[in-house]
C-alpha cells in the first residue's frame, strides 16, 4: 500500500475506535497485572517504552485495584518462598526481596510484607 492509503485506513481505524490509545494501555496494564503478576512500576516502565503519554499511564495505573495488588505480591512471595532451599533466614528473606522487586512491586511494600512473613517464624 501507499502512504496516502495507509494513512487514511489509519486515521479512518482511530476515528471509529478500532486504535485507541487508552484501551491500549488499560490492557496492557490489567493484563500484565493479572496474567504476569507484574508490580505497577514494571507496568509503567513498559508503557513508557511503547511511548504511552504519562496522562494515561496514570490512568490505566486504576485498573489495578489496591487490595488485589497487595494480594497478589502475597501471593507470589508465598509461591517463591516454597520453592527456596531452607537456608538462613536472612538469606531467604533477600531473594524473596529482590524477586518481588524485579517483578516491579515497591520496595517499601515488598519489605514490609517480606519482614512481616519471617516475624511469625
Amino acid at each position: 500500500m501507499y502512504g496516502s492509503d495507509v494513512e487514511q485506513i489509519i486515521s479512518q481505524l482511530i476515528e471509529e475506535g478500532f486504535l485507541n490509545e487508552e484501551r491500549f494501555a488499560k490492557a496492557i496494564a490489567g493484563g500484565k497485572f493479572r496474567q504476569k503478576g507484574w508490580g505497577r512500576k514494571k507496568i509503567e516502565n513498559t508503557l513508557k517504552q511503547k511511548g504511552i503519554s504519562s496522562y494515561l499511564i496514570t490512568s490505566s495505573m486504576k485498573e489495578i485495584d489496591g487490595k488485589e495488588y497487595v494480594k497478589k505480591l502475597e501471593q507470589l512471595l508465598n509461591k517463591k518462598k516454597e520453592t527456596l532451599k531452607p537456608e538462613s533466614m536472612m538469606l531467604q528473606k533477600q531473594k524473596l526481596g529482590r524477586f518481588a522487586i524485579s517483578k516491579g512491586y515497591e520496595g517499601e511494600m515488598v519489605w514490609g510484607m517480606v519482614n512481616e512473613m519471617f516475624k511469625a517464624v
